[in-house]
This record gives C-alpha cells, structure tokens and sequence, in this order.
C-alpha cells in the first residue's frame, strides 16, 4: 500500500528525506518501524491502524491464556474465588461488549491521539528510538500519573448516580475473568480511559521528548495489568508477591467480590492512603489466619466459601446502598 497523504501533509517517503534520515545504523526494530511507514506510505493512517492493530493484538492475546486457565481444572487451586468458572456464554457476552467499545469508543480516540500528541511535540515516524532509560523513566511517570487519576476516578463513579447509571455495568461479575478487563459502559471507557493517554499527553505539553514507541511499550503493559488483574488468579509467582506495592489481581478480585475498597490500579498506596483497604486488610487477615490452621481441604474450602459468601453479601447490602442515592444526594424513599 502505498496511499496518498492527505493535501498538505507529505508521505512517509517524502518524510524520512526531508528529515535526511540515516538508515544505515538502525536496529532490527527500527528498520521494521520504518518499512511499516513506507510500505503505507500516508504516514496518518500508518500510525493510527498500528495503534489500533496493537491494542487489539494485546488486548485479545493476553486474554486468550487466562481462556484456556479457566478451561483447565488444574489451576484451580490458584483462582481467587474457586466456584465461580465463567462460562463459554458470559465470554462470548462479554467479548460482544468489549468489541462494540472498542470499534465505537477506543477506535476514535486511538486514531485521534496521535495528531494530538504530535501537536505537542510527540515523534511518530521518526528514527533512531529514545534510549531504554529514557523509555523507562516516561513508562514509570505513566504508571503513577494513570494510577493516581484511576484511584479518583474510580472512586467517584461508586458515587449513587454515576455507579447507578455508568459504572454498574462493569461489576456485572462478582468475579472478574481477563475478557473483562475493559467490559463497560462506554462513558466509563472514556473517564478511565482519559488517565491512560493524558498521561503521555501532558508529558508531551511540557517535555516534548516522547516517541509514540515509548507509548506503545506503555500501553501493552497497561493492557497486562488490566486483563491480569482481571484474571481472577493468585499464582505463587505473582507480581505483587515479588513488588509488594503492586496490586493484582489478588487486590482488584476483592474489589469485585466485596464491592468496596481498593480502588486503584497499578499500585496500593493510595488505597493504603485514604483507608480504602480497611475491609480488604481485614479480609485477608482472616484468611491468612485460615491458612495457618490444621484443616483438611474439605474444611478450608468450606470456609473459604463462607467467608466469600459474607463479604458478597456485604457488598451487595453496600451496592444497594449506593444505587439508593439520587442526583439531589439523598436517598431514595419507597
């Protein structure tokens, strides 16, 4: 392929000599980077359907092992809350709504952020790449930048009318599986959304040294952490048994479960900050006390189940609670 760039904007080809672009010392993947651009020629769309293909690739590709883990009984002994297998038809309903979110809402964003970014100083078709510490450093500032703002967010969408009317649909699944990482109302793929892209964004506003590459590597971490966190699984190889302040799946399934506390992606600290950890802390005190306890397999997870069904519980009494709110902030009257 080799389009036209739109009237006003010269081709990739057209790029790469005006910018006297040596070629002669880049690496594999920068050389691959550069036939992409070439081989489309209009440097606009290149960018954006990379940036969609990538998002998809991921997104689909880091569910597909958590499918097969579901399908397979052996990894039982991990899943956070063992009697809750989602089924071929909750995939399939699940798939349907991600997909409509991500063709009508994320489609239009991804294919938009890039001029925006390159209005503010963001490299896109340009080679050689940042170095590895500079990437490193802008990922890092990303992470708690998203982090900081999906902890406020987040928070305020279990506000009564916002839960009631955007956020509710995401708690469908008391236990969360991969697919459901970005299973939600299209209004919440937006709010949440906002904190993974104003990251960069804001960065390129006042540095003006980011290279969508950077973004990429960003975003498929981003994706990782949101389908794993999803998963429903705590391995014994998990990340937040190595990196304490790491969250997992092990901190969001409560989230899930219990309907309150941990509130925040990537990292604990801010629900440690605010006290919204309080009911989860407690929680998995118990347990641990469980475990330390001479009890047959039959017995644990007789317990376990009873402990489950009473922070569900609690967190349905809690979910009805919040939904009983109207816009004036009272609420509601039989």
């Amino acid at each position: 392929m080799n389009s036209t760039a739109p009237t006003g904007h010269p081709t990739a080809q057209q790029l790469y000599a005006n910018a006297g672009t040596d070629f002669s010392n880049l690496t594999w993947l920068e050389a691959q980077w550069v036939a992409w651009y070439l081989a489309i020629g209009n440097p606009i769309i290149a960018t954006g359907l990379a940036s969609f293909l990538l998002h998809e690739i991921v997104y689909f590709g880091r569910c597909i092992p958590w499918i097969l883990i579901d399908a397979t009984p052996y990894f039982r002994k991990w899943k956070l809350q063992p009697s809750k297998i989602p089924t071929a038809q909750e995939q399939w309903e699940c798939t349907k709504q991600v997909l409509f979110s991500h063709f009508m809402v994320e489609l239009p964003v991804i294919w938009l952020f890039h001029p925006m970014a390159e209005y503010f100083g963001m490299s896109t078709w340009q080679v050689p790449f940042p170095s590895w510490k500079q990437q490193a450093i802008q990922v890092a500032i990303f992470f708690v930048f998203e982090d900081m703002f999906h902890f406020f967010a987040h928070r305020a969408l279990h506000w009564g009318p916002l839960y009631k009317h955007i956020h509710k649909i995401h708690h469908k699944y008391s236990a969360p599986f991969g697919l459901a990482a970005e299973y939600a109302h299209p209004a919440e793929v937006m709010i949440l959304g906002t904190g993974t892209i104003a990251g960069p964004i804001l960065y390129c506003a006042f540095r003006r040294d980011l290279h969508i590459v950077t973004v990429y590597i960003w975003i498929i971490l981003r994706l990782f952490q949101a389908v794993d966190a999803h998963s429903g699984y705590d391995f014994p190889w998990s990340l937040q048994h190595w990196l304490p302040i790491w969250s997992g799946a092990e901190h969001h399934d409560f989230h899930h479960m219990a309907f309150v506390n941990n509130f925040s992606t990537s990292f604990r600290w801010f629900d440690r900050m605010f006290g919204t950890d309080d009911k989860y802390r407690e929680y998995r005190k118990r347990v641990n006390a469980m475990k330390k306890l001479n009890l047959s397999p039959e017995e644990y997870a007789a317990r376990e189940r009873k402990m489950m069904l009473e922070a569900e519980q609690e967190g349905l009494r809690a979910e009805a609670e919040v939904e009983a709110y109207s816009f004036s902030g009272k609420k509601k009257t039989a």
